[in-house]
C-alpha cells in the first residue's frame, strides 16, 4: 500500500500544501538571519521549501527527511536550482536528530510536524535552537468552532490531535516558546501544486491499477480526503506558527 501511496506522490513539487509565496511571508517575519545562519528544514519532502529558503538566505541550511527518494530528489532540484553549495540533506528521522544542541538560527517545518505531534515536536526541536531564534512550523488547524458532524467525524480518524489556533497557541506557549505570529494558508496553497496535481497522476495510475484492489484503497482515500476539502475547506487549513525560544 505505502509504494502505491508513493508512486502516487512521486515527482510532485511538494507533499502537501503551501507556496512559495507563503514560505517567503513566514519567512519575512523571522528575521533578521545573517549570511552564517544555520537553518534546519524538518520534514523536508523533495524541498520546494527548501530551495526557496535557500534563495531567501545566505546562510547553510540542513535538509532532513526519513524516505530517501525526497532527498535524491532534492538533491536534484538542488543542482537545477544551483542552489548546491547551499543545501546539505540528511535521510533521518524527524524525532532521532544527530545535531548539537543550540546549533540552528532558524528551525523550519511545512506540513510535517504532524507525525509526531505538534506539542511533542516543538518541545523535542527547542534544544536545537539558538536562544532568541525562530521556529516556524505549519500545522493543519481548525478555523471555525460550527464544525459538521461528517467533518469532525473525519478528522477524529485521520488526526485526532488536530486543534483550533487557540489550542495551538496554547502548545506552543506550554512548548516554552514565545508566539511571534499566525499566518493562515489559504485554500488555493491546496489546490496548485497538491491536490490538482493528485488528481491528474491519479487518473494515469487508475488504468495501471484497474484491477488492483489495494491501489483502489489508495485512491479512495485520497479522493475522500480532497473531497473533504473541497466540501469543507472553510472550517480548517494549515496555519504557520512562527514562535521565538525566549534569550
Amino acid at each position: 500500500m505505502l509504494e502505491i501511496f508513493f508512486e502516487l506522490h512521486e515527482d510532485l513539487a511538494q507533499q502537501g500544501p503551501g507556496s512559495d509565496e507563503y514560505t517567503r511571508k513566514a519567512f519575512s517575519l523571522t528575521q533578521p538571519l545573517s549570511p552564517k545562519s544555520r537553518i534546519l528544514d524538518l520534514g523536508c519532502g523533495p524541498g520546494r521549501q527548501t530551495i526557496e529558503l535557500a534563495k531567501l538566505s545566505k546562510g547553510e541550511i540542513h535538509a532532513v527527511d526519513n524516505h530517501k527518494p525526497y532527498i535524491e530528489e532534492l538533491r536534484i532540484r538542488t543542482m537545477k536550482a544551483r542552489v548546491t553549495e547551499k543545501i546539505k540533506t540528511h535521510v533521518g528521522s524527524m524525532d532521532d536528530l544527530n545535531f548539537a544542541e543550540e546549533s540552528f538560527d532558524l528551525i523550519w517545518s511545512e506540513g510535517a510536524i504532524y507525525s509526531i505531534g505538534f506539542e511533542k515536536g516543538l518541545k523535542l526541536w527547542r534544544r536545537f535552537l539558538k536562544p532568541g531564534c525562530y521556529i516556524a512550523v505549519t500545522e493543519v488547524s481548525w478555523l471555525k468552532s460550527d464544525l459538521p458532524e461528517e467533518l469532525r467525524n473525519y478528522w477524529n480518524v485521520a488526526y485526532p490531535d488536530i486543534g483550533s489556533i487557540g489550542d495551538n497557541i496554547r502548545r506552543v506557549e506550554q512548548a516554552e516558546f514565545e508566539l511571534a505570529a499566525t499566518l493562515t494558508l489559504p485554500a488555493s496553497t491546496w489546490w496548485d501544486g497538491y491536490y490538482t496535481q493528485i488528481l491528474e497522476r491519479m487518473e494515469v495510475l487508475n488504468k495501471k491499477y484497474a484491477d488492483d484492489e489495494t491501489a483502489r484503497k489508495v485512491f479512495d482515500e485520497e479522493k475522500r480526503e480532497i473531497e473533504m476539502f473541497r466540501r469543507y475547506s472553510d472550517y480548517y487549513s494549515y496555519v504557520f506558527y512562527i514562535a521565538k525560544r525566549p534569550l
